[in-house]
């Protein structure tokens, strides 16, 4: 493999996905996210790229293991039983699959996101 394989994100123009999550996850807002996903594993089980949301809330399921650094913004994680971590620009951080509560973006935000779908 030669080093033009490797992803520079920075370098890469990738066609953004714009949606909104399913209306019955919604608690709040209107929170269109913007995905750019830069890489996928030739095995499907990996994938890295850019992720951007607008303020509002919704409940998320992971299925996924994900790592995430926020390069802006500010957000809100929530477990099932209310527990709260707040997130912004400079945090690292993995949502390991079977993590099930909320996400909140209080100001517009951006992550770097590697996602890693274990196969059962």
């Amino acid at each position: 493999m030669s080093i033009e394989s490797i992803v520079d994100f920075s370098a890469v123009s990738t066609e953004p996905e714009r949606y909104r999550p399913a209306a019955e996850k919604v608690l709040k807002g209107d929170p269109e996210q913007t995905l750019y996903n830069h890489y996928n594993s030739p095995c499907g089980q990996m994938s890295a790229g850019v992720w951007e949301g607008a303020a509002g809330q919704w409940k998320v399921s992971y299925t996924e293991h994900e790592y995430c650094e926020i390069v802006q913004g500010v957000s809100v994680l929530r477990d099932e039983d209310g527990n709260a971590k707040t997130l912004r620009s400079g945090d690292r951080f993995v949502i390991p699959a079977g993590f099930t509560g909320t996400w909140e973006v209080l100001e517009p935000c951006r992550k770097i996101y590697v996602v890693f779908e274990q196969k059962a």
